[in-house]
């Protein structure tokens, strides 16, 4: 049997890829840094090798697929190179695998884990579905019908996907170290929507979704009356939201969620929408909705004595307000503490007014130093230049992360897309030990 080797195993599609190919029967290994990654707990779970990067660990009859993160140049890729093994790069081994299953692609510039995550749960109601999931949850199964798959805008990777579907959450300027511009994300999204083979399912409220060209029909959902599939009469609660879906101005059923906010109410819809599509009964879709435990990083609530802590990987403007939002419908009695580590300096550069303008809405505000990435190491940006635009905002190093327990009855909002979860576990283990100021 082929030995499918993953250069870079912990990334956040690289880890569910091989879980995926794991479960599906595939001799499964990889390589990654020796830092501990959230998303390398269900490899261990699952027993599958996680060596530290070295040319030795590759062989010539082994299949590498290499993460993107990583270059050309990476040791492990020249020894493939020089061995004549097989180099498949994830979005290219990702988008051969789709062909084989009914295949659902979720992008967007934000929401595309958790409406993954909701959407293959739901369809694994009806029929097996296999699924991968940015959170580094990846599931397979060989007689899968459906195969649910985060198709990520970066670098245009998704576009090496032909899907059958394509959900389409919004489109936003992020990643500016690639795209110039919003018309740049655009485009890249209308590319996408040359590709898929039956059907897209689009954000109406989305003022450039509404541009979307295709030769296939695109199915709109959203609030506004002019959506296919519209939510009318929310009730929103300390339990949850209730809503009505609307289809083409026909009443179609009553849905209730245990989530919270605008945003959950919209993957929902996108769930439904493509549900419909599919004849799957609205009471499947229902009873699916109830036991959905979410995904990771994504609202993540722990609590300890009388505060909670949530983990959430938002790390764009757009992203934070949802999650303060979804906060304040879930306890609007509490002060809501935001803890917020800055993703890559670009981003952080880009967005510097709009991520001051959106933390003023949490009650106080903790900046930890910017997280930069594998491309991106480095920038003369520093945190103190955000602190600058958000009064009384205090910058917060982990050696002090004890003092956020002057903060009673309180919500504490982790949030970004690096390594913050170590701030939250120090604050955990303070709590826990009694060791705070």
């Amino acid at each position: 049997m082929t030995v499918l080797h993953f250069t870079g195993i912990k990334g956040s599609g690289m880890s569910p890829l091989a879980q995926i190919m794991h479960d599906m029967g595939k001799q499964v290994q990889g390589s990654d840094i020796e830092q501990h990654f959230f998303t390398e707990d269900r490899l261990r779970e699952r027993g599958i090798t996680i060596l530290p990067f070295d040319a030795n660990n590759i062989e010539k009859n082994m299949t590498i697929i290499a993460g993107n993160a990583f270059g050309d140049d990476h040791l492990e890729l020249v020894e493939a190179r020089e061995l004549g093994a097989t180099i498949i790069r994830y979005h290219e081994f990702l988008g051969d695998l789709m062909r084989q299953y009914v295949s659902v692609a979720i992008t967007g510039a934000h929401g595309k884990t958790s409406t993954t995550g909701l959407m293959a749960h739901v369809l694994g109601g009806y029929k097996p579905v296999s699924y991968l999931i940015g959170d580094g949850t990846g599931v397979g199964q060989e007689d899968s019908h459906f195969f649910v798959a985060e198709a990520c805008e970066y670098r245009r990777h998704f576009l090496a996907y032909h899907p059958d579907y394509a959900i389409m959450t919004n489109i936003d300027f992020d990643h500016p170290d690639y795209f110039t511009g919003i018309e740049d994300v655009f485009k890249a999204f209308e590319e996408m929507a040359q590709q898929v083979k039956k059907c897209i399912i689009a954000c109406g409220d989305d003022e450039y979704l509404q541009r979307i060209q295709a030769p296939i029909p695109v199915v709109y959902y959203g609030f506004g009356e002019e959506n296919d599939f519209q939510a009318r009469n929310i009730v929103k609660s300390v339990d949850g939201t209730t809503f009505d879906v609307v289809i083409r101005n026909e009443f179609f059923h009553t849905f209730k969620l245990p989530m919270f906010g605008d945003h959950a109410i919209l993957n929902a819809l996108a769930v439904i929408s493509l549900c419909h599509y599919e004849s799957i009964p609205a009471d499947i879709i229902q009873q699916q909705f109830e036991d959905f435990e979410g995904v990771k990083r994504r609202f993540t609530q722990t609590a300890i004595a009388d505060r909670i802590l949530i983990d959430d990987y938002a790390h764009h403007p757009t992203e934070i307000r949802a999650t303060l939002q979804s906060a304040r419908q879930k306890y609007p009695e509490r002060e809501l503490i935001a803890i917020f580590q800055p993703h890559t300096f670009t981003r952080t550069q880009t967005f510097l007014q709009e991520f001051a303008d959106c933390l003023r809405e949490a009650d106080h505000v903790y900046l930890c130093d910017i997280f930069g990435s594998a491309r991106e190491k480095a920038g003369t940006l520093k945190i103190q230049d955000l602190a600058d635009k958000i009064e009384d905002s205090h910058i917060l190093q982990l050696d002090e992360v004890s003092s956020l327990a002057e903060h009673g009855n309180a919500v504490y909002l982790f949030m970004g897309a690096g390594d913050v979860t170590k701030f939250q576990e120090a604050f955990e283990n303070a709590l826990n030990t009694g060791e705070t100021v």
